[in-house]
Formats: C-alpha cells, structure tokens, sequence
C-alpha cells in the first residue's frame, strides 16, 4: 500500500476541479525551467518525481521506503525504475526493516 495523501498540493482555480490537470502542472514546470535558463526538454515532472526517489534511495538505501513512497507493488519495478543494480538493491532491501 502506498502513502497517499489525497488533498491536493496544488488546488486548481477552476470549478469542479481540486486540483491541477497533470498538462497545467507540466506547463508550470516548464515554465520555472525556462525562467532560470535550463533547457525544458531536461527537466518535466516525470524526471523530477524520478530524481527525488533516486535521491531519498541514495540518502537512505531504503529500497523499500523508495517503493511504498513509488507505490510500487513489486520491489523489482522499483529497482528498474531507479536504474540500480538488482543484486545490491535487493541484498540491502534484505538488510533493512520498515
């Protein structure tokens, strides 16, 4: 089971809607990017959510943490996802308890 937190981070202003479509948030990245000069095909939401799970993995070796924060079911598609050798990921996920 995933960690969920069902309010919105970035409510939408229009009616009958809580929050931003995932087009408006894409676009308000990009704009961001843009706006300090880095180039908006590098950066969108997906590599951003991507980086933030590689960085929490990198800090803590949680792999476990990394896949219930992902909501990923199987351990294996967290690890293809961050990119990480299997055998280390799944030796450390073994050496940690959550």
């Amino acid at each position: 089971m995933a960690v969920r937190d069902h309010r919105a981070k970035f409510p939408s202003r229009l009616r009958g809607s809580d929050r931003l479509s995932t087009k408006q948030y894409a676009r308000i990245v990009k704009a961001w990017v843009t706006a300090i000069g880095l180039d908006p095909a590098m950066y969108g939401i997906h590599t951003l959510g991507r980086t933030k799970a590689s960085l929490i993995y990198r800090k803590t070796k949680n792999l476990r943490a990394v896949q219930l924060l992902l909501g990923h079911t199987k351990l294996e598609s967290t690890v293809l996802y961050l990119g990480i050798e299997v055998d280390d990921a799944l030796e450390r996920a073994e050496q940690t308890e959550v």
